[in-house]
């Protein structure tokens, strides 16, 4: 039986492969910020695909004046060295090596705010997602409590927010509740990235949602700045007040943006003594920019600092990370991401109490055969300076053979 299930694995890894020989590539979008990706109707699924059918513009959908979709993403994350740990080292989200996983099951439904009136408008939001990623991403002290279950597939609701918009000035955006964070260039949502896997920064330097309050205010056309109070990270209600915001430029053609966002407050953790209130700051610096109509660049660059911690008096963790996407077809998309991630004092990632740098390199292409489908292939190598963080404990460096299949609604 256990020779069967290592041939299954093999086999596995084998159509893993053929999938990452295939010149192909995926586009898609909708969630956070603006990926680059081949040109696709972001709000096309596979219903109207196949059917022609438009579920959103119905007239019972219309007159209500909300919207909802959603996508499913199942992957493979091929491991050579298939670990006996069966884990693929810190590499997270796709952790399990050599098995076809439902990574998200993602549904959402909204109603805009009106940013267009001279009235007031509302709006609201809710998303719910179900899979492997879920327990990555779930807010302590509500997503924990849904399903308390020992099961890797959790059910987590990461946003549900209103929204108001005030026609003062430029008009002013009022968003409460329980969403996305501002940090950072990648996302939870798969159809907000272009990899299947994510970036050491991602994983392990920043948070994934809040729940608070923000306001946002354009400037001009090309300046918004967001600020307000969340409760940390990744936590409701029971964690102190911290501040969260941002401000975000873009030239006239949007050929390039730039955006600065921080997180700073206290955090509340258990094990540090009696009074365990201490700071934890965290900024993340985000630059895309177009070259040509086909050729995009990104740059981010994350510090953090925390002042108190299990095994120093204090932490810090700072990384870059740089992308390029080529569109070679109106459907075929690219894309390298190099990064550098420095866990300074061992808390962030291993939380060993040894400090050292993780460094990865990924590529892959994005193909989307018919709107409303997309394959993501890529290849991925990863390593690290102090111990071995792979395999079992005994390799420094580990080569990942990924593939993931998006479906949207």
């Amino acid at each position: 039986m256990l020779a069967h299930h290592k041939k299954l694995k093999r086999m596995s890894l084998a159509l893993c492969g053929a999938f990452l020989l295939s010149p192909y590539a995926y586009a898609d979008s909708g969630f956070g910020h603006e990926t680059h990706q081949a040109e696709q109707p972001l709000d096309t699924g596979l219903v109207e695909s196949l059917t022609g059918f438009k579920y959103n513009e119905t007239n019972f959908m219309q007159s209500l004046g909300v919207k909802f979709g959603g996508f499913t993403e199942i992957g493979f994350a091929g491991n050579p060295k298939d670990p006996n740990d069966n884990r693929n080292g810190p590499v997270t989200f796709a952790e399990k090596p050599n098995n076809f996983r439902l990574h998200q099951v993602y549904g959402f439904i909204e109603r805009e705010a009106d940013r267009s009136t001279d009235t007031i408008s509302f709006g609201f939001r809710a998303d719910v997602m179900y899979g492997t990623d879920a327990r990555f991403s779930s807010a302590r002290n509500f997503d924990t409590n849904v399903l308390n279950t020992s099961n890797d597939k959790n059910l987590i609701f990461p946003q549900v927010y209103g929204e108001i918009f005030l026609p003062a000035g430029n008009g002013v955006t009022a968003k409460v509740g329980h969403f996305y964070t501002l940090i950072g260039y990648e996302v939870v949502p798969s159809t907000g990235n272009f990899f299947f896997t994510h970036a050491y920064t991602m994983q392990y330097g920043e948070p994934f949602t809040h729940t608070g309050a923000l306001l946002s205010y354009p400037i001009n056309d090309n300046i918004e700045v967001t600020g307000g109070v969340v409760t940390g990270w990744d936590s409701n209600f029971k964690q102190p007040a911290n501040f969260l915001g941002s401000v975000a430029y873009s030239t006239d053609d949007e050929g390039t943006s730039l955006t600065t966002s921080v997180i700073t407050g206290d955090v509340r953790t258990r094990g540090l003594g009696v009074n365990d209130d201490h700071n934890r700051t965290m900024g993340s610096v985000v630059l895309e920019h177009d070259f040509t109509d086909r050729l995009h660049y990104v740059i981010q660059s994350d510090f953090g600092y925390e002042e108190s911690t299990a095994f120093a008096g204090s932490s810090k963790w700072y990384g870059v990370n740089q992308y390029a996407f080529y569109d070679v077809l109106h459907n075929l998309t690219a894309g390298i991401r190099g990064e550098w991630f420095r866990d300074e004092d061992g808390v962030r990632v291993l939380g060993n109490g040894v400090g050292q740098n993780f460094w990865a390199v990924t590529g892959g292409v994005n193909y989307t055969p018919i709107a409303g489908f997309t394959i993501r292939p890529e290849v991925r190598y990863d390593r690290n300076s102090s111990g071995n963080a792979f395999n079992d404990g005994k390799k420094d460096d580990q080569i990942l053979l990924s593939v993931s299949g998006i479906f949207r609604f």
